[in-house]
Protein backbone atom coordinates (compact mmCIF):
# COMPACT_ATOMS: atom_id res chain seq x y z
CA UNK A 1 0.00 0.00 0.00
CA UNK A 2 1.36 3.64 -0.64
CA UNK A 3 -0.09 6.63 -0.33
CA UNK A 4 -2.09 8.65 -3.08
CA UNK A 5 0.09 11.79 -2.63
CA UNK A 6 3.19 10.13 -2.58
CA UNK A 7 2.02 8.21 -5.92
CA UNK A 8 1.31 11.53 -7.58
CA UNK A 9 4.66 12.57 -6.94
CA UNK A 10 5.75 14.55 -10.31
CA UNK A 11 2.21 14.30 -12.28
CA UNK A 12 1.06 17.18 -14.03
CA UNK A 13 -2.51 17.93 -11.58
CA UNK A 14 -5.43 19.84 -13.00
CA UNK A 15 -7.71 19.59 -9.64
CA UNK A 16 -8.28 17.34 -6.70
CA UNK A 17 -11.07 16.40 -4.91
CA UNK A 18 -11.07 13.89 -1.68
CA UNK A 19 -8.22 12.21 0.35
CA UNK A 20 -4.54 12.84 -0.87
CA UNK A 21 -3.33 10.18 2.39
CA UNK A 22 -5.88 8.07 0.86
CA UNK A 23 -3.53 4.40 0.85
CA UNK A 24 -3.90 2.75 -2.84
CA UNK A 25 -3.50 -1.05 -2.90
CA UNK A 26 -2.48 -0.96 -6.66
CA UNK A 27 -2.63 0.84 -9.95
CA UNK A 28 -5.28 -0.85 -12.76
CA UNK A 29 -6.55 1.35 -15.81
CA UNK A 30 -8.55 -1.88 -16.93
CA UNK A 31 -12.33 -1.55 -15.42
CA UNK A 32 -11.95 -5.42 -15.20
CA UNK A 33 -9.26 -5.69 -12.97
CA UNK A 34 -10.27 -3.31 -10.48
CA UNK A 35 -9.74 -4.80 -6.40
CA UNK A 36 -10.78 -2.84 -3.13
CA UNK A 37 -8.48 0.32 -2.52
CA UNK A 38 -7.04 0.28 -6.03
CA UNK A 39 -6.06 3.76 -8.16
CA UNK A 40 -8.27 3.65 -11.54
CA UNK A 41 -6.62 5.11 -14.17
CA UNK A 42 -9.13 6.17 -17.33
CA UNK A 43 -7.09 5.99 -20.22
CA UNK A 44 -8.33 6.79 -23.13
CA UNK A 45 -6.78 4.43 -25.88
CA UNK A 46 -7.14 3.50 -29.26
CA UNK A 47 -10.38 1.56 -28.88
CA UNK A 48 -11.96 1.95 -25.56
CA UNK A 49 -12.06 5.14 -23.01
CA UNK A 50 -11.55 4.31 -19.84
CA UNK A 51 -13.53 7.36 -19.13
CA UNK A 52 -16.39 5.24 -19.88
CA UNK A 53 -15.56 2.53 -17.09
CA UNK A 54 -15.38 4.80 -14.29
CA UNK A 55 -18.46 3.65 -12.67
CA UNK A 56 -17.64 -0.06 -13.06
CA UNK A 57 -14.80 0.52 -11.31
CA UNK A 58 -16.40 2.36 -8.17
CA UNK A 59 -18.85 -0.63 -8.10
CA UNK A 60 -15.58 -3.02 -7.75
CA UNK A 61 -14.38 -1.29 -5.25
CA UNK A 62 -11.68 1.61 -6.28
CA UNK A 63 -11.23 4.14 -3.57
CA UNK A 64 -9.28 6.68 -6.16
CA UNK A 65 -9.99 7.83 -9.45
CA UNK A 66 -7.26 9.32 -11.87
CA UNK A 67 -8.95 10.71 -15.47
CA UNK A 68 -8.70 13.57 -17.67
CA UNK A 69 -12.56 14.34 -17.37
CA UNK A 70 -14.01 14.33 -14.19
CA UNK A 71 -17.59 12.44 -14.52
CA UNK A 72 -20.71 14.31 -13.76
CA UNK A 73 -21.70 12.14 -10.63
CA UNK A 74 -19.29 12.60 -7.56
CA UNK A 75 -19.29 9.74 -5.08
CA UNK A 76 -18.83 10.82 -1.36
CA UNK A 77 -15.66 9.22 -0.17
CA UNK A 78 -14.00 8.35 -3.47
CA UNK A 79 -10.84 10.47 -4.31
CA UNK A 80 -10.93 12.14 -7.66
CA UNK A 81 -7.93 13.55 -9.34
CA UNK A 82 -8.00 15.05 -12.76
CA UNK A 83 -4.76 15.11 -14.71
CA UNK A 84 -3.67 16.45 -18.14
CA UNK A 85 -2.75 13.21 -19.51
CA UNK A 86 -3.90 10.16 -18.17
CA UNK A 87 -1.80 7.78 -19.92
CA UNK A 88 1.08 9.75 -19.34
CA UNK A 89 0.39 9.97 -15.42
CA UNK A 90 -0.17 5.95 -15.12
CA UNK A 91 3.68 5.73 -16.09
CA UNK A 92 4.89 8.58 -13.59
CA UNK A 93 2.24 6.85 -11.29
CA UNK A 94 3.56 3.18 -11.91
CA UNK A 95 7.12 4.63 -11.31
CA UNK A 96 6.36 5.86 -8.18
CA UNK A 97 4.49 2.96 -7.00
CA UNK A 98 7.36 0.81 -7.25
CA UNK A 99 10.16 2.74 -5.84
CA UNK A 100 10.92 4.46 -9.13
CA UNK A 101 13.07 1.65 -9.91
CA UNK A 102 14.53 2.89 -13.35
CA UNK A 103 16.77 5.01 -10.48
CA UNK A 104 18.40 2.00 -9.21
CA UNK A 105 19.04 0.12 -12.65
CA UNK A 106 20.62 1.44 -15.89
CA UNK A 107 17.79 1.36 -18.93
CA UNK A 108 18.66 1.19 -22.56
CA UNK A 109 15.73 1.63 -24.99
CA UNK A 110 16.15 0.65 -28.27
CA UNK A 111 13.84 1.97 -30.99
CA UNK A 112 13.91 1.76 -35.15
CA UNK A 113 11.76 -0.21 -37.71
CA UNK A 114 13.95 -2.75 -38.11
CA UNK A 115 16.91 -4.37 -35.32
CA UNK A 116 14.76 -3.41 -32.38
CA UNK A 117 14.91 -6.96 -31.32
CA UNK A 118 18.15 -8.72 -32.28
CA UNK A 119 19.87 -5.30 -30.67
CA UNK A 120 17.83 -5.94 -27.28
CA UNK A 121 18.91 -9.58 -27.35
CA UNK A 122 22.63 -9.09 -27.85
CA UNK A 123 23.19 -6.53 -25.50
CA UNK A 124 21.07 -8.45 -23.10
CA UNK A 125 23.55 -11.49 -23.60
CA UNK A 126 26.47 -9.59 -23.85
CA UNK A 127 26.16 -8.32 -20.76
CA UNK A 128 25.02 -11.65 -19.27
CA UNK A 129 28.43 -13.12 -21.06
CA UNK A 130 30.64 -10.18 -19.11
CA UNK A 131 29.29 -11.32 -16.01
CA UNK A 132 26.41 -8.80 -15.26
CA UNK A 133 22.78 -9.56 -13.90
CA UNK A 134 20.78 -8.47 -16.80
CA UNK A 135 16.90 -7.72 -18.07
CA UNK A 136 15.42 -7.64 -21.33
CA UNK A 137 12.49 -6.29 -21.98
CA UNK A 138 11.83 -7.56 -26.47
CA UNK A 139 9.19 -8.93 -28.65
CA UNK A 140 10.27 -12.25 -28.43
CA UNK A 141 10.47 -12.44 -24.40
CA UNK A 142 11.45 -10.94 -20.93
CA UNK A 143 14.06 -11.54 -19.13
CA UNK A 144 14.97 -11.47 -15.47
CA UNK A 145 18.75 -12.94 -15.41
CA UNK A 146 17.52 -16.57 -16.76
CA UNK A 147 14.04 -16.61 -15.93
CA UNK A 148 11.91 -16.14 -19.16
CA UNK A 149 8.23 -14.07 -19.15
CA UNK A 150 6.56 -14.30 -22.49
CA UNK A 151 6.06 -11.00 -23.98
CA UNK A 152 2.08 -10.07 -25.92
CA UNK A 153 3.58 -6.56 -26.74
CA UNK A 154 6.72 -5.22 -28.11
CA UNK A 155 7.01 -3.08 -25.41
CA UNK A 156 4.53 -3.72 -22.43
CA UNK A 157 1.94 -1.42 -20.61
CA UNK A 158 3.47 1.31 -17.74
CA UNK A 159 2.49 -0.61 -14.93
CA UNK A 160 4.17 -3.55 -16.18
CA UNK A 161 7.03 -1.99 -17.28
CA UNK A 162 8.22 -0.61 -13.87
CA UNK A 163 6.68 -3.73 -12.21
CA UNK A 164 9.43 -5.73 -14.11
CA UNK A 165 12.20 -3.25 -13.66
CA UNK A 166 11.11 -3.42 -9.93
CA UNK A 167 11.77 -7.28 -9.84
CA UNK A 168 15.21 -6.96 -11.40
CA UNK A 169 16.45 -4.45 -9.09
CA UNK A 170 15.12 -7.06 -6.30
CA UNK A 171 17.04 -10.04 -8.22
CA UNK A 172 19.86 -7.88 -8.63
CA UNK A 173 20.01 -6.80 -12.49
CA UNK A 174 22.14 -3.52 -12.96
CA UNK A 175 21.35 -3.00 -16.16
CA UNK A 176 18.49 -3.67 -18.60
CA UNK A 177 17.45 -3.50 -22.28
CA UNK A 178 14.10 -2.47 -24.25
CA UNK A 179 12.75 -2.41 -27.04
CA UNK A 180 10.46 1.04 -27.61
CA UNK A 181 7.78 0.72 -30.21
CA UNK A 182 6.74 3.63 -31.63
CA UNK A 183 3.13 2.39 -30.18
CA UNK A 184 4.04 2.60 -26.79
CA UNK A 185 6.27 6.02 -27.14
CA UNK A 186 2.95 7.40 -28.35
CA UNK A 187 0.64 5.60 -25.90
CA UNK A 188 3.09 6.95 -23.12
CA UNK A 189 3.90 3.45 -22.25
CA UNK A 190 7.67 3.92 -20.99
CA UNK A 191 6.68 7.49 -19.23
CA UNK A 192 8.07 7.68 -15.80
CA UNK A 193 11.20 5.87 -17.05
CA UNK A 194 14.40 7.39 -16.66
CA UNK A 195 16.79 6.27 -19.48
CA UNK A 196 20.65 5.95 -18.91
CA UNK A 197 20.76 5.70 -23.03
CA UNK A 198 18.39 5.62 -26.13
CA UNK A 199 19.75 3.98 -29.73
CA UNK A 200 17.68 4.35 -33.00
CA UNK A 201 18.77 1.76 -35.72
CA UNK A 202 16.63 2.94 -38.78
CA UNK A 203 13.37 3.68 -39.89
CA UNK A 204 10.96 2.70 -43.01
CA UNK A 205 6.99 2.68 -43.86
CA UNK A 206 5.52 0.63 -40.94
CA UNK A 207 2.20 0.84 -38.99
CA UNK A 208 1.08 3.38 -41.03
CA UNK A 209 -2.08 1.99 -40.39
CA UNK A 210 -1.91 3.33 -36.78
CA UNK A 211 0.13 6.55 -37.03
CA UNK A 212 -1.71 7.80 -40.06
CA UNK A 213 1.40 9.63 -42.15
CA UNK A 214 5.16 8.34 -42.09
CA UNK A 215 5.71 12.14 -40.70
CA UNK A 216 4.11 11.04 -37.88
CA UNK A 217 5.81 7.76 -37.58
CA UNK A 218 8.65 9.39 -37.69
CA UNK A 219 7.96 11.87 -34.84
CA UNK A 220 6.58 8.85 -32.83
CA UNK A 221 10.37 7.63 -32.68
CA UNK A 222 12.19 11.22 -32.07
CA UNK A 223 9.56 11.50 -29.34
CA UNK A 224 11.81 8.75 -27.40
CA UNK A 225 15.16 11.25 -27.82
CA UNK A 226 12.97 14.60 -27.02
CA UNK A 227 12.74 13.55 -23.87
CA UNK A 228 15.98 12.11 -22.89
CA UNK A 229 17.95 13.45 -19.41
CA UNK A 230 20.90 15.41 -19.93
CA UNK A 231 23.03 12.53 -18.26
CA UNK A 232 21.97 9.55 -21.12
CA UNK A 233 23.62 9.36 -24.06
CA UNK A 234 21.56 9.27 -27.70
CA UNK A 235 23.13 6.33 -29.99
CA UNK A 236 21.69 7.07 -34.06
CA UNK A 237 22.38 5.51 -37.20
CA UNK A 238 24.63 7.86 -39.41
CA UNK A 239 23.57 6.31 -42.70
CA UNK A 240 19.86 6.50 -41.75
CA UNK A 241 18.86 9.86 -43.19
CA UNK A 242 16.42 10.38 -40.29
CA UNK A 243 18.98 9.44 -37.73
CA UNK A 244 20.38 13.02 -37.13
CA UNK A 245 16.84 13.88 -36.83
CA UNK A 246 16.14 12.10 -33.79
CA UNK A 247 19.24 14.12 -32.14
CA UNK A 248 17.50 17.44 -32.63
CA UNK A 249 16.32 19.06 -29.85
CA UNK A 250 18.17 16.14 -27.69
CA UNK A 251 19.48 17.69 -24.48
CA UNK A 252 21.38 13.56 -24.50
CA UNK A 253 24.83 13.50 -25.52
CA UNK A 254 25.48 12.89 -28.95
CA UNK A 255 26.59 9.44 -30.70
CA UNK A 256 26.31 7.97 -34.46
CA UNK A 257 27.15 4.40 -36.20
CA UNK A 258 27.68 3.68 -39.62
CA UNK A 259 29.03 1.97 -42.12
CA UNK A 260 29.28 4.23 -44.57
CA UNK A 261 29.07 7.54 -43.00
CA UNK A 262 31.83 9.59 -40.35
CA UNK A 263 30.62 7.99 -37.31
CA UNK A 264 31.91 7.65 -33.15
CA UNK A 265 31.52 4.35 -34.20
CA UNK A 266 32.45 3.02 -37.44
CA UNK A 267 33.21 -0.58 -38.71
CA UNK A 268 33.61 -2.11 -42.49
CA UNK A 269 32.20 -5.21 -43.95
CA UNK A 270 35.38 -7.39 -45.05
CA UNK A 271 33.26 -10.52 -45.57
CA UNK A 272 29.64 -11.81 -45.45
CA UNK A 273 28.90 -15.38 -45.50
CA UNK A 274 26.31 -17.50 -45.10
CA UNK A 275 28.92 -18.94 -42.07
CA UNK A 276 29.06 -15.49 -40.87
CA UNK A 277 30.05 -11.81 -41.08
CA UNK A 278 33.76 -10.30 -40.49
CA UNK A 279 33.95 -6.84 -39.81
CA UNK A 280 36.79 -4.23 -39.19
CA UNK A 281 35.82 -2.17 -36.03
CA UNK A 282 38.28 0.33 -34.94
CA UNK A 283 41.43 -1.36 -36.69
CA UNK A 284 40.61 -4.79 -35.18
CA UNK A 285 39.06 -7.85 -37.59
CA UNK A 286 36.85 -9.82 -35.83
CA UNK A 287 34.31 -12.39 -37.07
CA UNK A 288 30.75 -13.07 -36.02
CA UNK A 289 28.23 -15.50 -36.36
CA UNK A 290 25.36 -13.53 -37.40
CA UNK A 291 24.77 -12.50 -40.78
CA UNK A 292 24.01 -9.90 -43.64
CA UNK A 293 24.71 -6.50 -43.59
CA UNK A 294 21.43 -5.20 -41.45
CA UNK A 295 23.40 -7.41 -39.04
CA UNK A 296 26.62 -5.62 -38.96
CA UNK A 297 24.84 -2.35 -37.96
CA UNK A 298 22.97 -4.30 -34.73
CA UNK A 299 26.60 -5.55 -34.06
CA UNK A 300 28.02 -2.08 -34.24
CA UNK A 301 24.80 -0.60 -32.38
CA UNK A 302 25.62 -2.91 -29.53
CA UNK A 303 29.10 -2.41 -29.49
CA UNK A 304 28.81 1.48 -29.12
CA UNK A 305 26.28 1.20 -26.25
CA UNK A 306 29.09 -1.37 -24.65
CA UNK A 307 31.28 1.06 -24.66
CA UNK A 308 29.32 4.23 -23.69
CA UNK A 309 27.68 2.05 -20.79
CA UNK A 310 31.45 1.89 -19.96
CA UNK A 311 32.91 -1.11 -20.56
CA UNK A 312 36.18 -2.26 -22.40
CA UNK A 313 36.47 -2.17 -26.19
CA UNK A 314 37.95 -5.95 -26.42
CA UNK A 315 36.62 -7.52 -23.78
CA UNK A 316 33.19 -6.47 -25.82
CA UNK A 317 34.15 -7.65 -29.05
CA UNK A 318 35.62 -10.96 -27.70
CA UNK A 319 32.11 -11.87 -26.79
CA UNK A 320 30.24 -10.28 -29.05
CA UNK A 321 31.88 -12.51 -31.53
CA UNK A 322 30.45 -15.79 -30.37
CA UNK A 323 27.03 -14.34 -29.81
CA UNK A 324 24.61 -16.14 -31.52
CA UNK A 325 21.60 -13.78 -31.70
CA UNK A 326 17.63 -13.49 -31.07
CA UNK A 327 15.41 -16.38 -32.72
CA UNK A 328 13.50 -16.10 -35.82
CA UNK A 329 15.90 -13.31 -37.44
CA UNK A 330 17.61 -15.38 -39.64
CA UNK A 331 17.71 -18.75 -38.07
CA UNK A 332 19.38 -21.38 -40.31
CA UNK A 333 17.81 -25.11 -40.66
CA UNK A 334 19.97 -27.15 -42.99
CA UNK A 335 19.08 -30.61 -43.91
CA UNK A 336 19.79 -32.83 -47.18
CA UNK A 337 21.74 -29.83 -48.38
CA UNK A 338 18.37 -27.50 -48.86
CA UNK A 339 18.70 -24.26 -46.09
CA UNK A 340 16.11 -23.07 -44.95
CA UNK A 341 16.25 -19.54 -43.59
CA UNK A 342 13.10 -18.02 -40.72
CA UNK A 343 13.29 -14.42 -40.42
CA UNK A 344 10.44 -11.81 -38.96
CA UNK A 345 11.35 -9.82 -41.66
CA UNK A 346 7.35 -8.08 -41.82
CA UNK A 347 7.95 -4.85 -43.22
CA UNK A 348 9.53 -4.38 -47.21
CA UNK A 349 12.18 -2.82 -46.04
CA UNK A 350 13.29 -5.52 -43.68
CA UNK A 351 12.43 -8.40 -46.54
CA UNK A 352 14.27 -6.43 -48.98
CA UNK A 353 17.41 -6.47 -46.51
CA UNK A 354 17.13 -10.33 -45.84
CA UNK A 355 16.85 -11.02 -49.26
CA UNK A 356 19.78 -8.98 -50.44
CA UNK A 357 22.16 -10.11 -47.91
CA UNK A 358 20.91 -13.95 -49.24
CA UNK A 359 21.77 -12.72 -52.88
CA UNK A 360 25.13 -11.18 -51.47
CA UNK A 361 26.50 -14.48 -49.97
CA UNK A 362 24.88 -17.16 -52.88
CA UNK A 363 27.20 -18.55 -55.44
CA UNK A 364 24.08 -17.98 -57.86
CA UNK A 365 23.74 -21.46 -59.01
CA UNK A 366 21.07 -22.41 -56.30
CA UNK A 367 17.27 -21.42 -56.44
CA UNK A 368 16.19 -18.88 -53.85
CA UNK A 369 12.54 -19.75 -53.10
CA UNK A 370 11.19 -17.07 -51.19
CA UNK A 371 7.41 -18.10 -48.64
CA UNK A 372 5.90 -14.45 -48.13
CA UNK A 373 2.81 -13.31 -46.49
CA UNK A 374 1.50 -10.16 -44.98
CA UNK A 375 -0.65 -9.60 -41.68
CA UNK A 376 -4.46 -8.98 -41.37
CA UNK A 377 -5.48 -5.82 -39.97
CA UNK A 378 -2.09 -3.62 -40.83
CA UNK A 379 -1.05 -1.39 -43.14
CA UNK A 380 -2.43 -2.01 -46.57
CA UNK A 381 0.00 -0.13 -48.31
CA UNK A 382 3.10 -2.63 -47.93
CA UNK A 383 1.41 -5.74 -49.15
CA UNK A 384 2.07 -4.78 -53.00
CA UNK A 385 5.49 -3.95 -52.17
CA UNK A 386 6.17 -6.93 -49.92
CA UNK A 387 5.21 -9.28 -52.82
CA UNK A 388 7.09 -7.09 -55.82
CA UNK A 389 10.93 -7.25 -53.64
CA UNK A 390 9.97 -11.18 -53.08
CA UNK A 391 9.81 -11.68 -57.09
CA UNK A 392 12.28 -9.25 -57.47
CA UNK A 393 15.34 -10.98 -55.11
CA UNK A 394 13.65 -14.15 -55.40
CA UNK A 395 13.48 -17.40 -58.20
CA UNK A 396 10.00 -18.38 -57.19
CA UNK A 397 7.81 -16.84 -54.68
CA UNK A 398 4.72 -18.49 -52.94
CA UNK A 399 2.63 -16.19 -51.45
CA UNK A 400 0.78 -17.01 -48.40
CA UNK A 401 -1.17 -16.61 -45.05
CA UNK A 402 0.81 -15.03 -42.32
CA UNK A 403 -1.92 -13.71 -39.21
CA UNK A 404 -4.76 -12.48 -41.19
CA UNK A 405 -6.44 -11.76 -37.51
CA UNK A 406 -9.73 -10.91 -39.13
CA UNK A 407 -9.44 -10.17 -42.58
CA UNK A 408 -10.18 -12.61 -45.29
CA UNK A 409 -6.52 -14.43 -46.45
CA UNK A 410 -7.38 -14.16 -49.96
CA UNK A 411 -7.88 -10.73 -49.80
CA UNK A 412 -4.37 -9.88 -48.66
CA UNK A 413 -2.88 -12.37 -50.93
CA UNK A 414 -5.01 -10.10 -53.67
CA UNK A 415 -3.28 -6.83 -52.39
CA UNK A 416 0.14 -8.91 -52.54
CA UNK A 417 -0.77 -9.48 -56.41
CA UNK A 418 -1.22 -6.51 -57.14
CA UNK A 419 2.40 -5.70 -56.76
CA UNK A 420 3.49 -8.31 -58.98
CA UNK A 421 3.47 -7.88 -62.87
CA UNK A 422 2.36 -9.51 -65.31
CA UNK A 423 5.85 -11.17 -66.89
CA UNK A 424 6.16 -11.78 -63.03
CA UNK A 425 3.14 -13.90 -62.11
CA UNK A 426 5.22 -17.10 -64.01
CA UNK A 427 7.14 -17.85 -61.06
CA UNK A 428 4.44 -16.70 -58.27
CA UNK A 429 2.58 -19.38 -56.73
CA UNK A 430 -0.21 -18.25 -54.25
CA UNK A 431 -1.07 -21.09 -51.40
CA UNK A 432 -3.21 -19.78 -48.56
CA UNK A 433 -2.21 -23.12 -46.22
CA UNK A 434 0.97 -21.58 -45.27
CA UNK A 435 1.95 -25.23 -43.77
CA UNK A 436 1.21 -26.36 -47.52
CA UNK A 437 3.35 -23.28 -48.88
CA UNK A 438 6.26 -24.70 -47.14
CA UNK A 439 5.86 -27.94 -47.63
CA UNK A 440 5.36 -26.88 -51.50
CA UNK A 441 8.73 -24.58 -51.06
CA UNK A 442 10.80 -27.55 -50.21
CA UNK A 443 9.52 -29.85 -52.81
CA UNK A 444 10.53 -27.52 -55.63
CA UNK A 445 14.18 -27.67 -53.62
CA UNK A 446 16.93 -29.68 -55.51
CA UNK A 447 20.50 -29.70 -53.04
CA UNK A 448 21.70 -26.49 -52.60
CA UNK A 449 19.00 -24.24 -52.74
CA UNK A 450 17.74 -21.82 -50.31
CA UNK A 451 14.58 -21.05 -48.55
CA UNK A 452 13.84 -18.32 -47.13
CA UNK A 453 10.83 -17.61 -44.80
CA UNK A 454 9.79 -14.44 -44.09
CA UNK A 455 6.79 -12.62 -41.67
CA UNK A 456 6.67 -14.68 -38.57
CA UNK A 457 9.77 -15.31 -36.86
CA UNK A 458 10.08 -16.07 -33.62
CA UNK A 459 6.40 -16.51 -33.59
CA UNK A 460 4.90 -19.88 -32.73
CA UNK A 461 1.01 -18.55 -33.67
CA UNK A 462 -1.35 -17.73 -36.31
CA UNK A 463 -4.11 -15.43 -35.22
CA UNK A 464 -7.36 -16.08 -37.30
CA UNK A 465 -10.71 -14.78 -36.24
CA UNK A 466 -9.18 -13.57 -32.63
CA UNK A 467 -8.24 -17.08 -31.64
CA UNK A 468 -4.23 -17.96 -31.78
CA UNK A 469 -3.50 -21.64 -33.34
CA UNK A 470 -0.09 -22.89 -33.03
CA UNK A 471 2.08 -22.64 -36.00
CA UNK A 472 6.31 -22.33 -35.66
CA UNK A 473 8.09 -22.00 -39.37
CA UNK A 474 11.35 -23.38 -38.08
CA UNK A 475 9.46 -26.25 -36.35
CA UNK A 476 7.27 -26.54 -39.52
CA UNK A 477 10.23 -26.49 -41.93
CA UNK A 478 12.07 -28.67 -39.91
CA UNK A 479 9.63 -31.27 -39.80
CA UNK A 480 9.48 -31.10 -44.03
CA UNK A 481 12.81 -30.85 -44.25
CA UNK A 482 13.23 -34.37 -42.06
CA UNK A 483 10.61 -36.01 -44.58
CA UNK A 484 11.95 -34.82 -47.14
CA UNK A 485 15.35 -36.13 -46.72
CA UNK A 486 13.63 -39.61 -45.32
CA UNK A 487 11.69 -39.44 -48.35
CA UNK A 488 14.29 -39.20 -51.10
Amino acid sequence: MKLLKDILYKVSLTSTQGNMEQRVSELVFDSRKVSKDCAFVAVAGTQVDGHEYIEAALEKGAAVIVCERLPEKIREGITYVQVTDSARALGIMASNFFGNPSDKIKVVAVTGTNGKTTTVTLLHQLFVAMGYSTGLLSTVENRINEKIIPATHTTPDSVSVHKLLKQMVDEGCTYCFMEASSHAIVQERIAGLKLAGAVFTNISHDHLDYHGTFDEYIKAKKKLFDELPKDSFALVNADDKRGLVMLQNCKATHQTFALKSAADFKAKILSNTLEGLELDINGKSIWFRLIGTFNAYNLLAVYGVAVLLGEEEEEVLRELSVIRGAKGRFDRISKGGVTAIVDYAHTPDALENVLKTINQVRTGNEQLITVVGCGGNRDKTKRPAMAKIAVKESDKVILTSDNPRFEDPMDILRDMQAGIGPSEMRKTLTIEDRKEAIKTAVMLCQKGDIILIAGKGHEDYQEIKGVKHHFDDAETVTEILNQFTTNR
